[in-house]
């Protein structure tokens, strides 16, 4: 039976549009590998590419499309809401079909290496592929950024895995790593007081205390002419903590400060079983099974 992997590239980049295209072109072009979804934010100034194929091939579209990032994204002049360290920011794969999280580990092991030796660009594993136990949450490699790593990534704790102790003088680092899937979500508020949004990041972020599965911070979004306050969110087991209970308590949390939400968005593609679990709560359906869902009998 053929094998089936998804990788989820984050590239800083979100706002030329010519940049992104030639990205998505080196992706597009490999064979056996189906470029599913393209989603850019300007405010983030960062795009966020899917793709799914056979494992060799879905590393060669990675590899590929992490070297055109480095020839057109320029990291001493990127500036984004969202936290960063390098032109290609993060590539995960994702066991999809007959295929182990554990080939999907090597798969990111081969690649880090690729990236280091051939592109000269430090890389850090995360996730299950983490060398270091630490280092199995993102945000602890992001720390700084790309501007705080640059003062200390020749410190022993945060040398790379592999290539140099340096960052690359254009490309900054790269995060390499494999897990489960992800959903990325960011949540609306009608105000522009991003401390709002950072006080209930906080409130529901598993490093304060809030839920388990969730990572999440305020930032400052430009939404048509004003600037809206979001609360930005990485939910990491969307069954261990659903959308819906995350939802429900950022309404609730915005509304002490006189906040309602105005809307929610999901970056990049998501498993139907999330939006049905979301559709199953709001609904209060009872006897509800996934089998009753038309497209899943066709």
């Amino acid at each position: 039976m053929s094998k089936l992997v998804e990788c989820v590239p984050n590239f800083s980049e979100g706002r030329r549009p010519e940049v992104i295209e030639a990205i998505a072109e080196e992706i597009r072009k490999i064979p056996h590998v189906k470029l599913l979804d393209v989603k850019s934010d300007p405010s983030h100034n960062r795009v966020v590419m899917t793709f799914v194929g056979e494992p060799q091939s879905v590393k060669l579209a990675a590899f590929n499309s992490c070297k055109k990032a480095a020839e057109l994204i320029d990291m001493e002049k990127h500036h984004g809401e969202h936290p960063r360290i390098g032109a290609t920011d993060v590539i995960p794969f994702i066991p999809v079909k007959n295929i182990s999280m554990e080939e999907c580990v090597q798969l990111a092991d081969e690649l880090a290496q690729d990236i280091a030796a051939k592109l000269d660009i430090p890389v850090y594993l995360y996730e299950e592929a983490a060398k270091i136990p630490a280092r199995k949450a993102l945000p602890h490699i992001r720390k700084g950024q790309f501007e705080g790593l640059k003062c200390e990534i020749d410190k022993p704790e945060r040398c790379p895995d592999y290539g140099p102790a340096r960052m690359h003088p254009t490309a900054g680092a790269t995060v390499v790593g494999a897990r489960q899937f992800l959903i990325a979500y960011n949540i609306n508020l009608d105000t522009s007081d991003v401390q709002i949004a950072k006080k209930i990041a906080n409130c529901i972020r598993e490093a304060k205390g809030g839920y388990k599965y969730v990572r999440a911070m305020g930032v400052s979004v430009r939404m048509g002419d004003r600037d809206v306050a979001q609360v930005t969110i990485n939910m990491v087991d969307y069954q261990g903590t659903p959308l819906f209970r995350v939802f429900e308590t950022v309404k609730s949390e915005a509304a002490r400060y006189g906040v309602n939400v105005i809307g929610s968005e999901i970056v990049g593609l998501t498993p139907m079983q999330a939006l049905l679990d979301v559709a199953e709560f709001y609904l209060r359906l009872d006897g509800f099974d996934r089998k009753m869902v038309l497209e899943d009998n066709l």
